[in-house]
């Protein structure tokens, strides 16, 4: 299929890809008619996607032509917050007006006043981190450190597995067992499933594991539910069975893995009792799991992100990371473990960012899972903050503190969106961006092994601009002069990886922009580690890493309890462990204002064991308070055995504004960081349940 894109205005079908936050980054073609979108496919011919597509994007139509869209730019009038008021300007005038407030910000303060707050809204490589970086790299603005999501488990993995590699996906279809391990693949990545259930159709056993009956556990052969935090405590308990009764592969071991005598010593104190005590499930489950584990071959775990909001969320992806190597798993090309494949992609991010355009020294880091802390208290003050790419009101962690921050007079705000969201309402200026159907991109994956070009199906509406154009046309008016700001997409495209590179033999800029996608020059059906060769500093698996030591970090994968823990003093006061993963109709906050996704999703929910509902007298569909001591939210219970006593699980995220009471989950949820990273600890948390 031609990869052609028709004119403004006309009709035809253009390959574009999904740019949302999603391991499984599908190839979409769009159907245009008189220049509006009026239908999304999967491509039948990209392998992963295989022509099928979640709910959320096949309705993407709504999405893009949907009746709030923000069209021009704007200046807010009057005061902050809900209910914000905004007037027309012009892009001159927009322009015009943060140039000047930056200058002064710079001149008076510094620009290291100044903070960009994105984060994977756009997952485009050009949409996510290219002429933005450029920018603020040449302001001298402070950097952002975009840790909300994936930085303490990336971290942990790469610290066993050398990068971040795995398994391929396609391959798993051969599997005999497969570990889905905190992943709920039905919601979050469904191509996954499709494979994982065409290997379950050839004899392979599913089994899950997480604190509730997701949509996937239910579908899966066995479901351990373990307590929110606890998953390095099964993976240690999983490997001292595993040395306890030799189950292991001695050869591989002793050839392709380091630090095993010392990573030995660590398991055997993990014994199933004890393991089983801090996980809250039983020491059979854990006798069985290893065994099943060991004895079956190939055996594939699949984990994701989720399992890395807490405390100890580097440790929990480092201790599953080692159990492949233990066991020899990795022999076979659908066995071992795989978070993301992102580390396959030759890319050249220092082509696209040019961090060589930063002052020296290099200005501060503001993190921003602690952005509501640092607006209030960071010194010296952020006196700007220019948000893309994400509505941090709504997703920031401790949300009394954000909204808090966010109010303040004194600090000048930009934001650039498709909507007004709860961000939005905090804006001095107001900028309309475009989807991705409006524009052009080059795309990674990090659930499958393929790069595909997203070609503008549909001319801009109204005067939205993408990310690379307000920035470079913010880089003019700030009389930026380095070449690099005349860049236009194209070249972005063209600089975005390094063609040279054997993974990408054979493709160029020119056939990937004609044939829409390639896999990269991987061999099919090859097992990454059969004989070592990891990406680590040794060569190895490394159960003993000199590299986290060097950062004062333990260098063997460990039990770190979660912050607030049900064997706390805190815990008396506020029993239950909440954790907050995605509703089944959004994205984060994306498709969150759909009408179509908000009738499905009715209102914000709060799921509860009927022994937990039953000692606070709430009843199924009846109205609740979730709180702690940060915070409280509304919600309506869901009395369900599917989660475990103990939890409680509310999904997310709602916009604030189109809750009830005008506040979602992130309002109980803490600024604390992980054990390495600096994530995120959005699952980390005890909060109280009660009628309304």
């Amino acid at each position: 299929m031609a990869n052609t894109s028709p004119m403004p205005g006309a009709s035809g079908t253009v390959r574009g890809a999904c740019p949302h936050d999603c391991p499984d980054t599908c190839a979409l073609d769009v159907t245009v008619s008189e220049g509006r979108v009026i239908k999304v496919t999967g491509a039948a011919d990209h392998a992963p996607t295989a022509g099928v597509l979640c709910t959320k994007v096949a309705f993407y139509p709504e999405r893009i032509h949907h009746p709030d869209r923000l069209l021009h730019p704007l200046r807010r009038v009057g005061a902050k917050g809900p209910g914000a008021s905004f007037e027309r300007i012009t892009w001159e005038v927009a322009l015009a007006t943060i140039a000047e407030r930056f200058r002064r910000i710079a001149a008076e303060s510094g620009a290291e006043a100044i903070v960009p707050y994105s984060y994977a809204g756009n997952s485009g490589l050009l949409g996510y981190g290219s002429m933005d970086r450029r920018f603020f790299h040449c302001l001298g603005a402070a950097q952002l450190d975009r840790t909300i999501c994936a930085s303490a488990g990336a971290m942990g993995y790469r610290a066993t597995i050398g990068a971040s590699v795995g398994f391929d996906a396609e391959n798993v279809v051969d599997a005999r067992l497969i570990i889905l391990w905190g992943t709920n693949s039905v919601v979050s990545n469904l191509h996954f499933w499709r494979l994982a259930q065409e290997a379950r159709r050839r004899g392979a056993r599913l089994i899950a594991i997480d604190p509730c009956r997701t949509a996937t556990a239910e579908k899966c052969d066995q479901h351990v539910a373990l307590l929110p935090g606890t998953d390095s405590a099964l993976a240690l308990g999983l490997m001292h069975v595993l040395i306890r009764d030799q189950l292991l592969d001695a050869d591989y071991i002793a050839r392709y893995t380091l630090g095993f005598d010392a990573l030995r010593e660590r398991a055997l104190l993990f014994a199933p009792a004890r393991a089983a005590a801090i996980c809250g499930i039983s020491e059979g489950e854990i006798e069985k799991l290893a065994h099943d584990y060991a004895s079956t071959s190939p055996a594939a775990i699949r984990t994701n992100y989720g399992i890395n909001r807490t405390a100890g969320g580097g440790m929990a992806l480092r201790a599953i990371s080692c159990l492949p190597a233990l066991t020899g798993a990795w022999r076979h090309p659908a066995g071992g473990v795989l978070l993301s494949t992102s580390g396959n992609y030759p890319v050249d991010t220092a082509a696209l960012e040019r961090p060589d355009l930063m002052p020296n020294p290099a200005p501060r880091t503001i993190n921003m899972s602690t952005i509501g802390r640092d607006l209030l208290h960071a010194q010296p003050a952020i006196k700007a903050l220019f948000v893309y790419n994400s509505n941090p009101v709504a997703i920031a962690p401790q949300s009394a503190e954000v909204v808090r921050g966010f109010a303040r007079e004194d600090l000048f705000t930009v934001v650039h969106d498709l909507f007004q969201t709860d961000t939005a309402d905090y804006a001095d200026i107001l900028l309309p961006a475009t989807s991705h159907m409006e524009q052009l991109d080059i795309h990674k994956s990090y659930g499958h092994l393929h790069i595909q070009v997203n070609q503008p199906a549909i001319a801009p509406l109204g005067e939205a601009l993408p990310n690379t154009e307000l920035f470079r046309r913010l880089a003019r008016q700030m009389g930026f002069s380095d070449a690099c700001f005349a860049d236009d997409d194209e070249a972005l495209c063209r600089q975005a990886f390094d063609w040279r590179d054997p993974r990408l033999a054979g493709l160029s800029w020119e056939k990937l922009k004609a044939d829409g996608h390639a896999r990269l020059n991987l061999p099919r059906g090859a097992a990454p580690f059969a004989a070592g060769g990891f990406p680590t500093p040794s060569g190895k698996c490394e159960f003993y890493s000199q590299a986290m030591l060097s950062q004062g970090l333990d260098p063997l994968p460990d039990f770190i309890a979660p912050r607030e823990w049900r064997q706390s003093t805190l815990a008396a006061e506020f029993p239950l462990a909440l954790i907050t993963p995605p509703a089944r109709n959004f994205l984060n906050t994306s498709f969150a204002n759909s009408a179509r996704f908000l009738v499905q999703e009715k209102s914000p929910a709060v799921h509860l064991h009927p022994a937990d509902a039953s000692a606070r007298g709430i009843a199924d569909d009846s109205p609740v308070r979730i709180f702690n001591r940060r915070g409280e939210f509304h919600a309506r219970a869901i009395v369900s055995e599917r989660v475990r006593p103990g939890v409680a699980m509310a999904t997310s995220i709602w916009w604030r504004k189109l809750s009830p009471d005008g506040r979602n989950c992130n309002e109980v949820t803490s600024q604390a960081l992980t054990d390495m990273g600096g994530g995120a600890t959005f699952y980390d948390c005890l909060v109280e349940v009660a009628g309304v």
